[in-house]
């Protein structure tokens, strides 16, 4: 048993902490994202939370969610829950990655090192960015035993992406993932609309060769490199989805881009049955776009996901307290996720059917980046301050 699967093997009870009688600092998701804001000024802010244009593809993310309702059963034996899951044969403590997110050192000094230290501490897997810092090979000197995978945005030719792979591969990363929804970079209005645009676009030479990015650098990265996973990051069609298994893809990666490429797309979940008909047992199949909450999380794992990617939560919580905030964001979805499978009747993922578990239901609330918290009221917040401080 490695570690990942020994921390699976030990992890807490839901009401556990209930009876310790020490608060944590945060008891609820939401006052990470409170501490957040205090700690990010407005324009980091902006660019952690905002979306293209009108923001409709981010906000029907999220309302996607809301949209799905549980179908409870009862009278089930659910005293032990396992909530671990499995990727490209790693054990995961809950079926849950940091996915690539870019500039994360404008939410923490330390940017990604702290993901990759709390993916390693907790047991789930990381995907680093190559637009962020620190180095991929110094998060991989801090990340433990836990999934490593890496994401390229193509700023150079053939050689210059070998020499990213060449990389990867001397420092531990088990899989190597294209980003193809990115051919142009979006119009992020809220950015604009303060006067950043130069602040955020600060790594975009070679921006070109993402525009020629094609199937044939799929297959010829296939080709070159035949035992080394590939996962395509941006799937949004079951086409696009034949055609990656094709190409001998491991992984297809469901998103959007956070709402953040394409205005008026489809929310992330929304897209994933067709998907998951196509991939399933073909291919390792992620996906991310609004996910914030242990019940978002099984909600896509009865709709044929493997693992859940987290992106604006992970900025918010490594803004809220860096690694030790990670860390928390996934003591909390652990709970979260335990108590949502005991309440449904089930005590794995496996066994979840989304023709008997899930229905189409009104939503509540307005669709809103943050409409997962609505106990959390950060208007009149201290702004300006903390590790958003001088970008």
């Amino acid at each position: 048993m490695n570690a990942p699967a020994k921390r699976a093997a030990a992890a807490p009870h839901p009401q556990r902490e209930l009876r310790q009688g020490n608060r944590p600092e945060f008891m609820t998701i939401h006052e990470l994202v409170k501490k957040a804001r205090r700690n990010l000024n407005d324009q980091v802010w902006d660019y952690l939370m905002g979306g293209t244009e009108t923001e409709t593809t981010m906000l029907r993310n999220r309302h996607a969610l809301d949209t799905i309702a549980f179908r409870p059963r009862v009278l089930h034996d659910v005293s032990a829950i396992d909530a671990s899951g499995t990727l490209f044969g790693h054990s995961l403590r809950i079926p849950v990655l940091f996915a690539p997110v870019g500039q994360m050192e404008r939410f923490h000094p330390d940017g990604a090192a702290n993901s990759g230290k709390a993916a390693g501490e907790f047991g789930i897997a990381h995907m680093l960015s190559s637009l962020t810092a620190p180095t991929l090979e110094e998060v991989a000197a801090v990340s433990g035993d836990n999934l490593r995978m890496f994401q390229l945005y193509t700023r150079g030719d053939a050689d210059w992406i070998e020499g990213y792979i060449e990389r990867i591969k001397d420092h531990g990363y088990s899989a190597f993932c294209l980003t193809v929804d990115s051919a142009y970079y979006s119009r992020r209005e809220r950015v604009l609309a303060r006067g950043h645009v130069t602040t955020f676009r600060s790594r975009v030479d070679g921006f070109v060769y993402q525009t020629r990015l094609n199937w044939d650098d799929v297959k010829r990265i296939k080709d070159t490199h035949p035992d080394l996973p590939l996962i395509i990051k941006g799937i949004a069609t079951a086409e696009d989805t034949e055609i990656a298994l094709e190409h001998g893809v491991a992984g297809i990666y469901v998103s959007n881009h956070g709402g953040r490429q394409l205005d008026h797309g489809r929310g992330a979940i929304d897209t994933l049955p067709e998907i998951a008909a196509v991939a399933k047992g073909k291919a390792a199949l992620m996906i991310d776009g609004g996910f914030c909450r242990g019940s978002d999380i099984v909600k896509a794992m009865a709709m044929g996901a493997d693992a859940v990617g987290l992106g604006k939560m992970q900025g918010l919580a490594m803004a809220a307290d860096g690694t030790a905030g990670l860390v928390r964001l996934l003591e909390l979805l652990e709970k979260e996720i335990l108590t949502c499978l005991g309440l449904i009747g089930a005590t794995s993922f496996a066994e979840l059917d989304a023709k008997a578990l899930l229905r189409r239901a009104p939503a509540v609330t307005s669709p809103a980046a943050l409409g997962a918290f609505p106990l959390l009221d950060i208007e009149g917040e201290v702004t300006g301050g903390g590790y958003g401080q001088g970008y």
